[in-house]
């Protein structure tokens, strides 16, 4: 017998017929003769509706609360699943993010998993139970609630895959796998077979949706066996490994993107040795989350520090920067907002130089201004404006000839 877990999205359990269809998919693997634990996000959009009625109270609630109002909604999931399986004739139970045995760290609202406490579970499993687990989310040591961010629900799955050494964990979403690109934005693009971990950490890092950065790194550093398949079809997914056969000529893998990204620039901060370490050591205290730095000297006293964040944290990183003003010692702070990131992945521009010209010609060739840029050995990013991201993913796409690779599915 093994052991299988699987995770399913908002939309897959979006309403009563979905979680009914999710229930008869677990049973399948059942019958297979496999043990099951099952990860479920919230229903739908139920996750914005209780933002909204956060927002509908105050502009500013406190992270604590929000992560309290939030964990509810995983909550409802699972018992109705639960509901659903024994309403079959199947011994199932559900457990919230505590019950679980997932301890994180002290921080609200996108804290990390810090050890899982498998006891639980594992006893449950021991006594033929289906058991279904609220994903996104967990408990500090102090008993506090706490959330993993947006799409934490993947994370959930691939640390409880690792904890409990599970055969492999597979990711059911409302896409088939993973593709070349959005296939809502690019009707041309393609599903891979397979993708390497660090390509695929890369561009769920980049703002491909469906994957969670950190269950992609979860799923590398424990070798978890990682699948995204649909929850609506019986079709193959896309394996994540950890090395993929290159298909020929295939350089650039996939293209991510990303909209509403601000790019922050303190003027005028003093050019000394400690000024990056300054700068960068607040804002990570704050949990702000910094992408592509530039830094522009002026002369031998005054530097310029251009950075980007996701437009959500422009109100909180000002005021960081401002409450640090005399630590920082900068003269003024500008912000060009309306921006979106586009960005290539393969494990192929290792030993393939010129992508990057490649990449920035053809952008110009479409009258599209670069306005930062960032490089990895497997990746370029460029920071463009938002109006013109759709168009850039598009002829980039065609440019790297996503469009035409013979991708086995």
């Amino acid at each position: 017998m093994g052991l299988v877990v699987q995770k399913f999205g908002g939309t897959s359990v979006g309403n009563v017929d979905r979680i009914k269809h999710v229930a008869n998919r677990v049973i399948e693997t059942v019958k297979g003769g496999d043990q099951v634990v099952v990860v479920v996000s919230a229903m739908g959009k139920s996750t914005d509706d209780l933002v909204s009625l956060a927002k509908d109270i105050t502009e500013n609630p406190s992270k604590r609360e929000m992560d309290m109002l939030l964990s509810t909604g995983e909550q409802v999931t699972i018992s109705l699943l639960t509901m659903a399986l024994q309403a079959k004739g199947y011994k199932a139970i559900s457990l919230a993010g505590w019950q679980a045995g997932i301890q994180t760290e002290a921080c609200h609202s996108n804290a990390r998993i810090r050890k899982f406490e498998k006891e639980m579970i594992s006893n449950h499993l021991a006594e033929g139970k289906i058991v279904i687990v609220a994903g996104f989310q967990g408990v500090t040591e102090n008993g506090e609630i706490t959330t993993l961010g947006r799409g934490g629900s993947d994370t959930t799955a691939v640390a409880l895959a690792a904890g409990l050494n599970a055969n492999r964990c597979d990711i059911f979403t409302d896409v088939t796998g993973v593709f070349t690109t959005d296939p809502r934005v690019v009707k041309t693009a393609r599903k891979l077979s397979s993708i390497s971990y660090d390509e695929m950490l890369e561009l769920a890092n980049l703002g491909a949706g469906v994957l969670h950065p950190r269950a992609v790194e979860f799923a590398k550093n424990y070798h978890v066996k990682l699948t995204v398949r649909s929850s609506m079809v019986e079709e193959e997914g896309t394996m994540i490994e950890e090395e993929v056969s290159m298909e020929e000529n295939l350089v650039v893998r996939g293209l991510a993107f990303e909209s509403n990204v601000t790019k922050i620039s303190v003027c005028g901060m003093p050019n000394d040795i400690c000024g990056l370490s300054n700068l960068f050591t607040t804002l990570a205290t704050n949990n702000i989350n910094v992408d592509i730095i530039i830094q522009n000297v002026i002369d031998s006293e005054n530097t310029n520090i251009s950075f980007s964040i996701l437009s959500e944290k422009l109100t909180e990183t000002l005021e960081v920067l401002e409450q640090n003003r005399q630590n920082l010692q900068f003269q003024e702070i500008l912000h060009d907002t309306g921006l979106a990131k586009v960005s290539i992945v393969g494990s192929g521009m290792i030993s393939n130089p010129g992508v990057a010209g490649q990449m920035f010609k053809a952008l110009s060739n479409q009258g599209i201004l670069v306005k930062m840029v960032s490089t990895s050995e497997i990746k370029v990013s460029t920071v463009i404006d938002q109006s013109e991201m759709v168009k850039a993913v598009e002829t980039l796409h065609e440019e790297f000839e996503l469009d035409k690779i013979n991708v086995p599915v």
